[in-house]
């Protein structure tokens, strides 16, 4: 048995088409799409990751700015510049490139965006209304991977979720999702003992710890869904996963490939949760 490849790639550009037709009915009653980014300093992946967000924007019809500020500015500017934004009622969407210089305090910058244009998901009241099951801006990186996991039409409910990572960018809101979605969801990291026995009974196993190919087919049960999150350059400069692909694939169901499985999907769904602000929009929601 060979794995059946969940392609981002695929599915983002069938939502990015969805969303065009979205944004087209939207423009139609009278509102633009719009998101600010707001780029601090010169790091080079932010750089990259940013021009990504603008070529989505613009395939989309989404308005896009990007101020790019100094690394230099002060957190007292950076909480005007958003203040600013807040109060602007022509934009949907506000998002901070992370990671910030280290004089400027993260979770300050996150929280003083508005929740009502957190198009990131990472407000604590946004974390607050996900984690209770209302309606909410949900992260990115673990909305793009429920997504891709129900395009198969694989069943979530009542299955076993092994989440290997406890970030908050992905590691805990992916498990809480899960479980919004009535799986059992067990989380497992660096401290958990007896890893591999807590994988191999993982009807799901989500993979997302940024280490070169830390799991391979002896973590997997036979007929898992395997979704590795990891981001890695190997010493030839190429990317690869958390997740040995090539083992994995023979054990598994289904597999999200790297690059092109869980990457394209995290930005389309921050296209997805701008285009959801401008409806609120259009409805009185802000």
């Amino acid at each position: 048995m060979t794995a059946d490849v969940i392609s981002g790639k695929e599915l983002a550009q069938k939502k990015r088409n969805e969303m065009k037709e979205e944004v087209k009915n939207l423009k139609e009653q009278g509102v633009t799409p719009k998101l600010v980014v707001i780029l601090v300093g010169d790091d080079p992946a932010s750089h990259s990751y940013v021009k990504g967000k603008e070529r989505a924007s613009d395939e989309i019809g989404i308005d896009s700015i990007v101020d790019r500020v100094d690394a230099s500015i002060t957190q007292e500017e950076l909480l005007s510049k958003i203040d600013a934004l807040n109060n602007d009622a022509s934009v949907d969407g506000i998002l901070v490139q992370l990671p910030l210089p280290d004089h400027i305090k993260e979770s300050s910058i996150i929280e003083a965006i508005s929740p009502l244009k957190d198009v990131d998901g990472f407000h604590p009241i946004n974390i607050g209304r996900m984690m209770t099951g209302k309606d909410a801006f949900l992260p990115c990186t673990p909305y793009g991977i429920v997504e891709m996991v129900k395009s198969k039409q694989i069943s979530i409910e009542g299955k076993h979720v092994v989440v290997i990572g406890r970030s908050n960018i992905v590691g805990k809101p992916v498990g809480q999702l899960f479980l919004n979605e009535n799986a059992t969801v067990t989380y497992c990291h660096s401290r958990t003992e007896n890893m591999k026995e807590l994988t191999k009974q993982a009807d799901i196993l989500v993979v997302a710890v940024g280490r070169e190919h830390m799991v391979d087919s002896s973590y997997i049960k036979a007929g898992a869904v395997v979704i590795d999150v990891g981001v890695n350059r190997n010493s030839e400069g190429k990317l690869v996963g958390d997740v040995v692909f090539e083992e994995a694939k023979e054990v598994a169901s289904y597999i999200t490939p790297v690059p092109g499985g869980v990457g394209p999907m995290t930005i389309t769904m921050l296209m997805q949760n701008t285009v959801k602000s401008a409806t609120n929009r259009l409805h009185g929601g802000k």
